[in-house]
């Protein structure tokens, strides 16, 4: 060991991320958080105004930044976003899985439509991507990392989420059995981060500090408070970084000790 090894283990200057669900609070954080490291981002998501919107403040802080639209859950639609990664920066050397979806319902309620979404956004997306990225990966012969955003509910069931909790609880699995397919002969890891809940549009409502939901959410939260975006881009940086090449098929808790208590 030597101080040029231990200064340059969190280094990703230079690498290529591709993240889907872009659009979204965690996964717009941590684009930018791994253009301020110096990576190139290429970032996609189902609205073209959406990714050109953030492809443009990415580009106004000197990021190096491209995009492309499409369903993650449409396989035409994933390759055709792989191809056109490849076409802008070369080659992609991570994959960070952001898009999801969720509509919590009683399961007497639900349509099967409605459950098949939640599937169909949160595993197959994600599968679909580490599939084609998994393959361009491969290819280069240089190794790579999958980071997937699964969730804290991936382990711990709640009445309305038999769509959620399977499909994170999915994305779990799908992490540890690409770790035994890939790391060991591609040079390929695989990890999770476990989020709860999380600053954004859809759960602003939430942290509100007079309400209810969130007194009874902070009495499981050790860290004392609920998740913000940027919370997620050091564990997304390391996971990146070489830092963490004898880490793969880990569910990583950024869950501010949910798991704990």
């Amino acid at each position: 060991m030597d101080a040029k090894f231990v200064n340059q283990l969190f280094n990703v200057k230079g690498k290529v991320a591709v993240i889907t669900g872009a659009t979204g609070a965690l996964g717009k954080a941590v684009a930018f958080g791994y253009g301020f490291a110096g990576m190139k981002v290429f970032i996609t998501g189902r609205s073209d105004k959406k990714c050109k919107d953030v492809c443009d403040e990415l580009e106004a802080q000197g990021i190096e930044c491209g995009y492309s639209i499409g369903d993650p859950a449409v396989e035409a639609d994933v390759i055709k976003v792989v191809n056109d990664a490849v076409a802008k920066f070369g080659e992609i050397n991570v994959l960070v899985t952001a898009a999801g979806y969720n509509n919590p319902q009683p399961i007497i309620e639900q349509d099967l439509t409605e459950w098949q979404k939640i599937m169909d956004s949160d595993v197959q997306g994600t599968w679909l991507f580490c599939k084609y990225v998994g393959q361009k990966m491969v290819e280069q012969g240089k190794g790579g990392k999958v980071i997937m955003v699964s969730s804290a509910r991936s382990k711990m069931g709640m009445a309305g989420y038999t769509g959620y909790c399977t499909a994170k609880g999915g994305i779990d699995l799908m992490a540890q059995s690409l770790a035994c397919e890939w790391t060991a002969k591609y040079k390929i890891n695989v990890n999770t981060i476990n989020p709860t809940v999380f600053r954004s549009d859809l759960t602003e409502w939430m942290f509100d500090p007079e309400s209810a939901v969130y007194q009874n959410f902070l009495k499981r939260l050790p860290v004392g408070r609920l998740g913000e975006p940027d919370d997620f881009i050091g564990p997304c940086i390391f996971l990146a970084s070489s830092a963490s090449d004898f880490m793969t098929g880990a569910n990583v808790a950024v869950e501010g000790g949910y798991w704990a208590n």
